[in-house]
């Protein structure tokens, strides 16, 4: 076993993994640094042993070795990234030294990391730790805006919350948004939303020297992560941003109302303010909270408050104070 214990995938859920290779050593080394409650490796010699169980019970990481026999290892790589449901699945190609030789074209080799024998063991652990973690970090990444999705939102506000640390967790979410997607268009709407997201990234970011995260729920929806004391700041900074910006994506006439007029699906017709941004603020004070359900449990209630006003607007939550 690693006697460094920081095997690197601390604080995350029990992993799986396929290795394919013919070489022993290899597979007892991978089994020396990460014990099977953190990563389990289910090993086959040769390629057509695993493809079965690849495809009926997918892993979090298939390491192929190039001295497979059966099948080339970019072959494997390539059977299982041509699979649209598989083609997230992070893949380590195994080299010996005379395999590098020569420049390798990665753009046909669809592989995401690759090891190079004579194996040295703290290499072999970061190369694959950083695989999987980017892997996740891919996979969790809302696709419109690139920021971190709900799987690393939870996490950042359950590790703040097990670290007993102090923080605001901040709900930003867009009025009448459906609105202006069901008059402009769902490619305008993207446009709103990819601004937004630019809005509060930037506004966070100005805050220098602060520990800060901003999350993409999904939709109109994004979560911001800041130290209790910036906080009100941040949401007054984001809605002047927002507020500034956002009705120069309304048509001149809709802009000069200050409304629109759409029908809805039973055909009525109705007008609805410009966009705004509502938040809602919650705060974490000498470990009071035990879990990130919490938190979303108190910004439900806090949002429907911020709503009321027409206008953007942000509610502080003071309870836990």
């Amino acid at each position: 076993m690693d006697n460094n214990k920081d095997h690197g995938l601390l604080g995350l859920a029990k992993h799986r993994a396929i290795l394919v290779s013919p070489d022993s050593s290899l597979s007892d080394l991978l089994h020396e640094i990460w014990p099977e409650d953190v990563l389990e490796f289910t090993c086959y010699t040769q390629a057509r042993g695993a493809v079965e169980d690849l495809f009926n019970d997918p892993p979090d990481l298939l390491i192929v070795d190039s001295r497979v026999e059966d099948v080339p290892a970019q072959e494997l790589a390539r059977l299982v990234k041509s699979e649209n449901v598989y083609r997230q699945l992070p893949v380590i190609i195994c080299l010996d030294d005379t395999d590098m030789q020569k420049p390798w074209d990665w753009n046909k080799v669809e592989v995401d990391d690759f090891l190079v024998r004579p194996f040295f063991l703290p290499v072999v652990r970061e190369r694959v730790n950083l695989t999987l973690c980017r892997a996740l970090r891919a996979l969790d990444a809302n696709p419109l805006s690139k920021l971190p999705g709900n799987t690393s939102i939870i996490q950042r506000i359950q590790t703040l919350i097990d670290r007993k640390q102090d923080f605001a967790l901040a709900y930003c979410d867009l009025d009448y948004f459906k609105s202006f997607n069901d008059k402009y268009g769902f490619s305008r709407g993207d446009e709103v939303l990819m601004m937004s997201a630019r809005i509060i990234v930037n506004t966070v970011r100005s805050f220098a020297g602060e520990q800060t995260f901003v999350g993409h729920v999904g939709g109109d929806d994004f979560v911001v992560i800041t130290s209790p004391d910036i906080i009100e700041e941040v949401c007054q900074r984001i809605i002047f941003s927002f507020d500034g910006i956002v009705p120069n994506f309304y048509d001149m006439e809709d802009r000069q109302r200050k409304s629109i007029v759409s029908t809805d699906r039973q055909g009525n017709v109705q007008t609805f303010p410009l966009m705004a941004i509502s938040i809602a603020v919650v705060f974490n004070f000498d470990g009071k909270m035990k879990h990130y359900g919490e938190a979303s449990a108190i910004a439900m209630g806090l949002k429907k408050k911020a709503k009321e006003d027409p206008k953007s607007s942000y509610v502080l939550d003071r309870r836990h104070k």
